[in-house]
């Protein structure tokens, strides 16, 4: 794509703050800035990984993952606020999740163990996985406050606090896995997916590029599940006090 031509696409911005403009609903300012940062952060990422596909750098390759967990933890503990402590599990659940599905990866040689597919894969792993954590969070909040009455009764008849809470946990952890889920049932139908359709935009074979997406479907089903399981068990307790009382 020429410089000429990825000026043009600036026009999809313009529609948008328009209609905005025109609707009444404020958005011009948050549009513009997020275009201008948006497109910032994907120039200087561009670099950063044609530096780093050159020097394949081991370090290089683990501190780029590592600032991504970090950027994506810092995101989904804005739907928390107030829960100290969740950051670092939100952490915790990311990186296990990275390092289980890059391992199984890398171990049983389903992908090449170079940048090219590392980082991309680990990046897509990982935004898919910070989505989870912010969908569980929310959920939680939202059933602790509706099953407030239900889970103090449990905490009086002696159920522990894993057992009060059980029920709320596992509706949360099936509602942040309802996008993933929903996304498998109708993707090459409704959808054709990023990957899939960067790769044939790049001149790949759409079987090929069916392949790698299949990859990518089926590890992100196992990594949703995986972060929604882990970061329940971390997190649990939080909800209540140190004498194991609702907060």
């Amino acid at each position: 794509m020429s410089a000429v031509a990825l000026g043009f696409t600036l026009t999809f911005i313009m529609i948008t703050m328009v209609l905005s403009r025109w609707q009444k609903l404020g958005l011009e300012k948050d549009i513009a800035w997020g275009t201008i940062r948006g497109a910032l952060q994907l120039l200087f990422i561009g670099y950063v990984l044609h530096f780093v596909f050159q020097t394949e750098h081991l370090g290089l390759i683990i501190g780029i993952i590592a600032i991504m967990i970090m950027i994506a933890t810092q995101n989904a503990g804005k739907r928390a606020k107030g829960l100290k402590g969740i950051h670092w599990r939100i952490a915790a659940a990311i990186a296990i999740t990275e390092i289980l599905t890059m391992g199984l990866m890398l171990g049983l040689q389903i992908i090449k163990p170079t940048t090219q597919f590392i980082i991309p894969i680990s990046g897509m792993t990982i935004g898919s996985s910070m989505i989870v954590c912010g969908l569980f969070l929310n959920q939680m909040n939202r059933e602790v406050g509706s099953s407030r009455d239900m889970i103090d009764a449990l905490l009086g008849l002696g159920a522990t606090p894993k057992q009060a809470i059980q029920q709320a946990l596992q509706r949360s952890v099936k509602a942040s896995m309802i996008p993933t889920i929903d996304g498998m049932k109708t993707v090459g139908l409704v959808q054709l997916p990023g990957m899939m359709t960067g790769m044939i935009i790049a001149g790949s074979s759409p079987i090929e590029a069916v392949r790698y997406q299949i990859l990518i479907l089926f590890a992100f089903t196992a990594s949703a599940a995986m972060t929604g399981i882990i970061l329940s068990i971390l997190s649990y307790k939080l909800w209540f006090t140190k004498e194991m009382t609702l907060k």
